[in-house]
């Protein structure tokens, strides 16, 4: 092959991280808004790619969607890549094939099960804070396996949450790599425009995308301030299964995408969270022998109120009516907007115990759960954005309900006696 010349000057951060990655076979990245990150990483895969003697190399940039990964990292894809002779370019998979047969394909998270099957050279985690954290250890990291795959994951803060468990562990792991870079520190972003910057935006969002802050409060969590007070509180600890207390269930149900379940305790106005369990991709048959397999005393199961539809590729039942044939006897949680049932979620947390290792994947995801960010506006409304904790603090939601939450009237008709109406 002739020598090829892409048109890429690495500043002095992104030299080193390009030395610093090649001696680790997995690495952390924690960097401020507008380091040079993505193109850093993405002309590391191009020059891995070129070089790799392995037969049809494979590597993959993953962004949180796919519709993000487009808008982040497509362009420099072409940018640098297409500088290179005989490169193809595929717009509708976003995949970058190159003359020696190697292939950089732009994935999204959103769908895990997309991402089974795969083998991989080579990835690049984008906007990790922001990523199902089961992605990595459960789809990626087998697809490494094979070829012994190398992974670097990049991003800002969102709260102590998967991203921050990652950066913590690497500082101690063998073959693993971590580093931070504060604006305050790289001299990327000049003194002007980071003032300019603090100027408009909350100093906890400030810290959190230029300063790496982990500690920042996630912007716009609807539950986020209260788990990390139940932290403070050492509410978020062992809790054991208590034998001489039922189990209740709290379950939301998922048709193409995850399907949720909480295990939870109550004692003297106390609610314990024993457990937690999420998968995706299974029928309701799995998630009973899961019930079984915990081996807890069940009272009850508290369900969505959408349990109830009827359901055309399931010979017209319900998905309520198949749970009771497999012997799960479920009570349906009421009808409830989703406002007044995150404001139910909020008055009882602070009355939660959390068993920090069998709860660890649900605490995260309700930290995370959080307002739609209104670009045009540029504010939050007051509507969730859906993402991989939507499923968590659902059906969280619907055990807080189904325990019979005061529901707001201000919506109902009021009947009229026309009768007195003179």
């Amino acid at each position: 092959m002739p020598e090829i010349v892409i048109p890429y000057k690495p500043r002095k951060l992104q030299k080193f991280l390009h030395e610093k990655i090649d001696k680790s076979r997995f690495s952390v990245c924690v960097l401020h808004r507008r380091a040079g990150k993505t193109v850093a990483m993405i002309n590391h895969m191009i020059r891995a790619a070129l070089t790799n003697p392995l037969p049809s190399p494979r590597y993959a940039f993953i962004s949180p969607t796919f519709k993000q990964g487009k808008a982040t990292a497509w362009d420099y894809i072409k940018q640098f890549a297409g500088k290179i002779p005989n490169t193809k370019f595929n717009e509708s998979e976003l995949r970058c094939d190159l003359p020696n047969g190697s292939r950089i394909t732009i994935l999204g998270a959103e769908n895990d099960q997309s991402l089974r099957g795969i083998f991989l050279d080579g990835c690049v985690f984008d906007e990790t804070q922001s990523i199902k954290p089961t992605i990595f250890p459960e789809v990626i990291r087998p697809a490494l396996a094979d070829r012994k795959g190398w992974c670097v994951f990049i991003g800002t803060p969102k709260g102590r949450n998967f991203f921050y468990d990652l950066y913590t562990d690497a500082k101690e792991k063998k073959d693993w790599f971590a580093c931070m870079f504060k604006a305050s520190e790289t001299g990327i972003l000049d003194q002007d425009e980071l003032d300019a910057a603090k100027a408009v935006m909350s100093e906890d969002l400030y810290q959190q995308e230029f300063e790496c802050s982990f500690q920042a409060a996630i912007t716009g969590s609807y539950y986020g301030a209260i788990i990390e007070k139940l932290e403070e509180e050492g509410r978020i600890a062992e809790v054991q299964y208590d034998e001489s207390l039922d189990v209740e269930t709290w379950w939301d149900l998922g048709l193409n995408d995850s399907t949720s379940i909480w295990f939870a305790q109550r004692y003297k106005g106390e609610i314990r969270l024993i457990d937690y369990y999420e998968n995706a991709g299974e029928g309701l048959d799995h998630y009973v022998n899961i019930l079984d397999q915990k081996g807890y005393e069940y009272s009850k199961h508290i369900l969505p109120h959408d349990v109830k539809v009827r359901e055309l590729g399931n010979y017209g039942k319900s998905r309520l009516e198949s749970l009771l044939e497999l012997g799960i006897a479920g009570e349906v949680a009421p009808k409830l907007s989703i406002e007044d049932g995150i404001e139910a979620v909020r008055k009882s947390l602070p009355n939660c115990w959390f068993d920090k290792n069998k709860c660890r994947q649900g605490i995260e995801y309700l930290k995370a759960y959080q307002k739609k960010w209104d670009d045009k506006n540029q504010c939050f409304r007051n509507k969730p954005h859906h993402n991989y904790a939507s499923h968590c603090a659902d059906s969280f939601r619907t055990g807080i309900i189904g325990e019979g939450a005061e529901v707001s009237n201000w919506k109902e008709t009021i009947a009229v006696n026309t009768n007195y109406i003179v």
